[in-house]
């Protein structure tokens, strides 16, 4: 581990990049990538905000008596920067729609977006400044877990979504509350003490409890640290150095130093993948496989005998046979192939799970657990009725740093989930309004476009 001088500098560097990122400029690149993370996070936001963990979470702050600093997504509640920091987090992962970044194991989006716009609206900044804000969420967040080491986050059975979150919400709020160095290092120190959850949220059958881990604690203590910070609260300094440092129980290898190796120049928001099924990130291989077999070689269920399909063993087990159809593989590709493709409303219809054809289907898909393969790639193997295999490897999707998702496609995705809730032609403008953020004066004048009208509010996503 580097040494106590080393880490005082290492606070030093990270709580100078927060403190000075509102005054930084952007690479273009960078902004265009920002802005499609924001859109995408946006998105799955007003998706989520129908699902159950939504509904909760708009539920329990609607229960609340607080200001009116920030827009509950998904409905008429203007509530406390924390309030809506909270449940916008919780619709953000309220689903599998969100984005994710591999190399962290983290979900980065759902938190960091929702802390960066709670902050943004209290205190009533510009589009870049709100923009700015999020890409110092992905660079603190995504590097932390990276730097501790994720096998000896796992080993402890700590989440690595929930302490990347943490630290990117934190600091994401840092940057939009334009908090100095010092006021940083002290949100630093108090992320590190409220970093921590366990990996037990993977036996969580309705997806709340899991995004609250993911999304809605990492935000709320984001947003919280920074409002206490600056109402007085002081604390220590260098949570990254000396006796008892955050590193210290996490293992004597853990690298610190990769905390700021690249920081403000490679930009973690570059390395962050944008989904483009919305489904659990285990199974967007085998259904882009499936589709990439099934417009080469043109087979249906009628004649298909078996798939089967290989995953590495931990993501195995997260998609293996789920009670819930989104992040179900043997279901999704069922469904996949039935229809020739998959939508937002397949991929989360429970009736389907019951219905007799995908049944049928469900029962020639065959998953194994594959070691030797990295994650996040797959085989997949088709043998149809009348002989043939076909068979796959799959290495990348579209939506991964190495194949990206262009414009087009990013929007294609976010008008899928948020026509049905926010109507076409406040989706349309929402979507302006991201891909021109610079130009946009106050980030409260998306608040009109994000709450949902009375007629709305109670209306089903399906």
């Amino acid at each position: 581990m580097a040494s106590v001088g080393s880490e005082a500098k290492l606070v030093d560097i990270v709580g100078s990049y927060i403190a000075r990122s509102g005054q930084s400029e952007l690479p273009d690149v960078v902004v265009s990538k920002a802005k499609h993370h924001i859109l995408d996070t946006l998105a799955a936001i007003v998706s989520g905000s129908r699902l159950k963990p939504g509904q909760v979470a708009i539920d329990f702050v609607q229960s609340q008596v607080a200001a009116q600093e920030a827009q509950v997504i998904g409905s008429q509640t203007v509530s406390s920067a924390v309030n809506a920091a909270f449940a916008n987090a919780m619709m953000g992962h309220a689903d599998e729609t969100d984005d994710a970044h591999l190399a962290s194991r983290t979900h980065p989006g759902c938190a960091v977006v929702p802390a960066a716009l709670a902050m943004s609206e209290r205190g009533e900044s510009n589009g870049m400044d709100f923009l700015k804000s999020v890409v110092a969420g992905y660079e603190i967040g995504c590097r932390i877990t990276q730097a501790i080491g994720i096998d000896n986050i796992r080993k402890k059975s700590f989440c690595t979504f929930s302490l990347g979150g943490n630290f990117g919400a934190a600091s994401a709020a840092a940057a939009a509350a334009r908090l100095d160095e010092r006021q940083v290092k002290y949100a630093l120190s108090y992320a590190a003490h409220q970093a921590l959850a366990m990996t037990y949220w993977t036996r969580d059958e309705e997806h709340v409890e899991k995004a609250y881990v993911f999304g809605g604690m990492p935000a709320r203590n984001g947003v919280m640290a920074v409002l206490q910070i600056q109402s007085g609260f002081t604390g220590v300094g260098n949570p990254f150095g000396g006796e008892g440092n955050f590193f210290e129980p996490f293992a004597p290898d853990a690298q610190p130093d990769l905390l700021i190796r690249g920081l403000g120049k490679d930009f973690e928001v570059m390395s962050a993948s944008i989904k483009k099924y919305a489904v659990g990130y285990p199974i967007q291989a085998p259904v882009d496989g499936l589709l990439r077999m099934i417009g080469r070689h043109g087979f249906s269920a009628g004649n298909v005998e078996s798939i089967t399909t290989g995953i590495d063993a931990w993501n195995a087990s997260i998609v293996n046979d789920r009670d819930m159809p989104d992040i179900n593989l043997q279901h999704l590709l069922a469904v996949t192939l039935l229809d020739g493709g998959l939508s937002f409303e397949a991929a989360h219809s429970f009736a389907r799970m019951q219905d007799t054809a995908v049944l049928d289907v469900r029962k020639r898909v065959k998953l194994i657990k594959d070691s030797g393969l990295p994650r996040n790639h797959c085989t997949i193997e088709v043998k149809t009725r009348d002989g043939c295999i076909y068979s796959e490897r799959i290495t990348t999707v579209h939506g991964r740093p190495d194949n990206p998702m262009p414009t087009e496609m990013v929007e294609a995705k976010c008008r899928e989930l948020m026509i049905p809730i926010l109507g076409e032609d406040r989706t349309g403008m929402l979507i302006d309004r991201i891909w021109n953020l610079e130009h946009l004066s106050s980030i409260r004048e998306l608040r009109p476009l994000l709450s949902a009208s009375s007629e709305n509010t109670e209306a089903s996503h399906h």
